[in-house]
C-alpha cells in the first residue's frame, strides 16, 4: 500500500530550485443561470487542463498556491475557483435554516436550494468559458462529490478523475465523527479574530495528526479566507446539497476514465469507508490510503498528491 510518510521523507532530502510558474490574477466567468465564478489559473494554457474543485465552504485559496504551482510544473494548466456561495463567486439569497440541515442529516426529505448537479454544471460552465472541451478534474470532500457528478453527467468531457477524501453519497459510508457536526452547525462569531480562532480549533480537530500544519499557515489561510468573504448561509446551502445527494455507487460502476481515490486513514470529516466505497465502485480505480492523514491537504503530502494526479492523468488516452 502506498505510504505518504515514506514519500514525504524522501522528498525532504533534496530542495531543488523550482522553475517560475505563470499565475493569472483572479478573474470572473459567467457560467449561466445567473452564476458568476471567480477563478485563477497557473501554468501554460497549452498544457493539459486540470480543474481543481474545493469542498464545503472552501474558497479556492484552500488549494494552496504551492500545490497549484507544483501541479503546473508537473505539466498541467491548473484552474482553481470559488464554488457558488463561496468567496468572490455569486452568493445566493435562498433562505435556509440549521433545522433544515438537522432534518436532512437525519434522512428526512428537505428541499435544497440546489444540488450537486448544479455545482457540476457550474464547473462545466467554467470550462466552457475557458474554451476547454475536456479536462482532468480533481476534487476534495464536497469537491470530490462534484467531480464524481461531473463524470457521470458528461464522461466525454473528463480526461481523468481524482476524488480526494470524499464519498459516493451512500449514507452507510463516509460518515462524520460525532464531534464534527456540532462544530459545523455552531453560529459564526463576528470578527477576524473569532474566525481565525475557530478555524484553528476546527483544523486541529479534523486535520492530519501525522502531518500537523503550523499555526502560522492556518492563521494565514484563515485571514485570506476572511478577506475574500465569509458566507455562513452559503455554507448551509452547500451542506444541504451534500446531505440531499443521491447514492452514486451503482452509476459509478459505468465510469471508464482513469480514476484515483485518495483518503486519509485519520479522516474525521468523511470516514475512510467513503473512499473505499468510491474506489470499489469505479472499475480500475487506484485507491491510495495514507496513514495519519485527516481531512486536509498538508504540505508534507503535496508531492504525493501531485505524483498521484500526474500518474492518473498519464493513464488517459
Amino acid at each position: 500500500m502506498p505510504s505518504g510518510s515514506r514519500r514525504t521523507r524522501a522528498a525532504a532530502a533534496e530542495t531543488p530550485v523550482q522553475a517560475a510558474v505563470a499565475v493569472s490574477e483572479e478573474l470572473f466567468a459567467p457560467v449561466g443561470r445567473g452564476i458568476e465564478l471567480c477563478y485563477q489559473t497557473f501554468g501554460d494554457p497549452d498544457d493539459a487542463p486540470l480543474l481543481l474543485v474545493m469542498g464545503l465552504g472552501g474558497p479556492m485559496n484552500w488549494w494552496d498556491v504551492e500545490l497549484c504551482e507544483d501541479l503546473a510544473r508537473a505539466g498541467f494548466f491548473v484552474v482553481r475557483y470559488d464554488n457558488r456561495d463561496t468567496g468572490r463567486s455569486t452568493i445566493l439569497d435562498s433562505r435556509v435554516s440549521r433545522s433544515m440541515v438537522v432534518r436532512a442529516f437525519a434522512g428526512a426529505p428537505v428541499r435544497a436550494p440546489y444540488g450537486l448537479e448544479d455545482l457540476a454544471d457550474d464547473a462545466f460552465g467554467l470550462l466552457d468559458h475557458l474554451g476547454l472541451g475536456s479536462a482532468h478534474i480533481a476534487g476534495v470532500s464536497m469537491g470530490g462529490m462534484i467531480v464524481q457528478t461531473m463524470v457521470l453527467a458528461h464522461p466525454e468531457r473528463v480526461r481523468s478523475l481524482t476524488s480526494i477524501m470524499s464519498t459516493t453519497g451512500k449514507r452507510t459510508v463516509g460518515w462524520q465523527s460525532p464531534a464534527v457536526l456540532p462544530r459545523l452547525l455552531a453560529p459564526t462569531k463576528p470578527g477576524l479574530d473569532a474566525y481565525v480562532a475557530g478555524n484553528l480549533a476546527f483544523t486541529r480537530l479534523t486535520g492530519s495528526p501525522a502531518y500537523p500544519d503550523t499555526d502560522e499557515r492556518i492563521r494565514a489561510r484563515a485571514e485570506a479566507t476572511y478577506e475574500r468573504g465569509l458566507h455562513p448561509a452559503g455554507v448551509v446551502r452547500q451542506m444541504l446539497a451534500v446531505l440531499t445527494q443521491p447514492n452514486r455507487g451503482s452509476r459509478l460502476r459505468g465510469v471508464r476514465v482513469p480514476t484515483l481515490v485518495v483518503h486519509g486513514l485519520a479522516d474525521k470529516m468523511v470516514h475512510v469507508s467513503g473512499g473505499r466505497a468510491t474506489a470499489a465502485a469505479v472499475p480500475g480505480a487506484e485507491l491510495l490510503l495514507i496513514d495519519g492523514m485527516g481531512h486536509d491537504l498538508p504540505p508534507a503530502l503535496f508531492e504525493t498528491f501531485v505524483a498521484g494526479i500526474r500518474r492518473t492523468a498519464n493513464r488517459a488516452k
